[in-house]
Parts: C-alpha cells; structure tokens; sequence
C-alpha cells in the first residue's frame, strides 16, 4: 500500500473542521490514504462527526502556525502541524504533504523539514490555469518567492517547463516570461536580465507575454516572481468571477452554460498548487479551502507523488543556474 498523504489539519481559514473533511472525502470516494497532523483532541472530535473514528491515523502536533505567519516564526515552532507534516515526509513516513496554511509558511517549513531538491536555489509555487484554446497554462512562481533573482526565475523556468512536460502531457512546451510588453527588452531590471538568460535554457522561449496571455493559450508556461505571479493568480480569480456574475445577470447565458464555465476556471476545483523544487512532494491549497477543495488537493498529492514528478522534474534539471 501506498503511503499516504499528509494534511496539515490544523491549515487554512477553516481548519479543522474543512480539513478532516476534505481528508474524509478523499479516503472515501478517491481511496486516498491519508495522516492528519495537529490537535488530537479537535481532529478526532471532527473525525467523530465523520463517523470516521478509527479510519485515518492522526499524529499530535501541539502548535499552530497563524495563517499571518510568513515564515520564520513558522520554522522555529518546531511543534506545529506544519513542522510535524513536513518531518513526516521527510522521513518516509508519508508520501506528500497538503497544508492550506499561510504560503510562506508552508514554503520556509518545507525547505527546513524536507529540504531543497540538488542545485535548485528556491522552490516556485506551480498551478496549471485553463485556457481558451481548452488546454492549459502552468503560472510559476505563483507566490513562493516573492524577491527572486533572475537567476532563480530562470530556474522557474525549467521547473514549469518539466512539470508542463511531465503532468500536462506536453512534449515541447514553450516559456514566456511575463512582462510589461512582447518587445524584448521590455520590463524592469530584474526582467530584462531574466530575459537575458531564458534562451540559453533547455526550452523553447518563446519570449516576452503580457497579462492578457495568461489565459489565452500563449505560451504553455509563464514565469514570474512571486509576488507578480501571486498578484495575476488572485487577479484572474476575482476577474473570472466578476464576469460570470455579470453574465449571469444580463441573462444571456444559460445557467448549464455557466455553471461549466465556473466549474473550469474556479481555483478551489483545482485543489492547489505544487511546491516544485524540493526534495518531496508537497501541495499548497487556498488558504479559504473548504472540505472539497482539501479532498481534490489530497488527490493530486497523490498523483504528483505516484507519478514520480519530484524526482522526475529534478532531474530535468540538468543546467546549473547561471550566477553573474
């Protein structure tokens, strides 16, 4: 039997209750073995209203790290669910970790506890948004690094080139690097030295794209910083949802028409985003996650996990990151 996966149960807006939830969920209707880590005495409460007592392991972890947390208080509580998860898939003991937590909490307690994958400088924040054309666009970094160097987004790059290779299927993906224009040269300092380095990598760079092309089917990666990937992610979001609202209100559309309309481009069905660039697997869900969104996070943990990507995506990275 697989190992399972390990959720931080004490993460999000809404943990524990939507936690234990989602991890009932995924035991039960995607046969997803599962750990919950944190306040034993909350967890198996939740568990009892689950009749679910007895089905899922949980492994105490006193502390909880505040969704305000944005890094170093979460790696010195030694004691937190976060801690705790990410020690247990460092030891073998569970295949992938699952945390709503704060984003930099979650990143700075998995380079601690699991540990950078061999020559990768930071780890990126991976998410694969729909696009027009019916496929998909791979955002990195989605908000892991928010002050990177160019040297480290080009390394995005190849991250998101492997994962677009590896779980979208797509043999020859091409890289855009996002900026303020198409022309090259466009962009601020930290984009145009970026913009220096991405052609000498194993991919095909199809250059600069701008915020439009995020959904169109442009490119098949974008790469960003941190926090302009953060800032697109929640933009597209709060966009998509404002305009199906004002779909829905003209009455021009059909409520079947919408309702997949909203099922594609709504983040919470997607589960969440993949922390690439470590030396385990470990999947980071919106920190508002309800029980759904935690159950679909449980299920690609364990795809990403059973698939091998970590391992396989390391080694695509066959080119040392250039230091100027």
């Amino acid at each position: 039997m697989a190992e399972p996966v390990v959720v931080d149960a004490m993460g999000g807006d809404h943990g524990p209750a939507e936690t234990v939830g989602g991890a009932v969920t995924a035991l039960r209707e995607h046969g997803v073995p599962v750990v919950l880590v944190g306040r034993a005495g909350e967890i198996l409460r939740e568990l009892a209203r689950h009749d679910a007592a007895g089905e899922i392991d949980v492994v105490h972890a006193d502390e909880v790290v505040p969704m305000n947390e944005r890094g170093a208080g979460a790696v010195a509580s030694v004691g937190s669910s976060l801690r705790v998860g990410c020690e247990l898939v460092r030891q073998g003991a569970g295949s992938a970790f699952v945390s709503a937590g704060s984003t930099g909490a979650v990143v700075s307690c998995a380079i601690r506890g699991i540990g950078r994958a061999q020559s990768v400088l930071r780890p990126a924040l991976a998410i694969a948004l729909p696009s027009v054309t019916g496929g998909a666009t791979v955002l990195i970094d989605a908000g892991a690094t928010s002050d990177p160097t160019p040297e480290m987004i080009a390394q995005f790059a190849v991250l998101g080139a492997s994962y677009a290779q590896l779980v979208l299927g797509v043999a020859d993906p091409s890289v855009g690097l996002l900026s303020i224009g198409s022309e090259p040269g466009k962009g601020n300092r930290l984009t145009r030295r970026t913009e220096e380095l991405l052609p000498a990598l194993p991919f095909r760079f199809h250059g600069n794209v701008e915020g439009h092309d995020v959904l169109a089917g442009t490119v098949d990666v974008i790469v960003t910083d941190g926090f302009t990937g953060n800032v697109v992610l929640k933009n597209v979001e709060g966009s998509v949802r404002a305009a199906l609202t004002l779909v829905a209100q003209s009455g021009v559309a059909g409520p079947e028409a919408l309702r997949e309309v909203a099922r594609r481009y709504d983040p919470e069905s997607h589960g969440g985003a993949a922390l690439l660039g470590l030396s385990g697997t470990v999947v980071v869900a919106h920190g508002s996650s309800r029980a759904p969104t935690i159950a679909r996070a449980c299920v690609v943990a364990r795809d990403l996990a059973g698939g091998g990507v970590v391992s396989r995506v390391r080694d695509h990275l066959t080119v040392e990151p250039v230091i100027s």
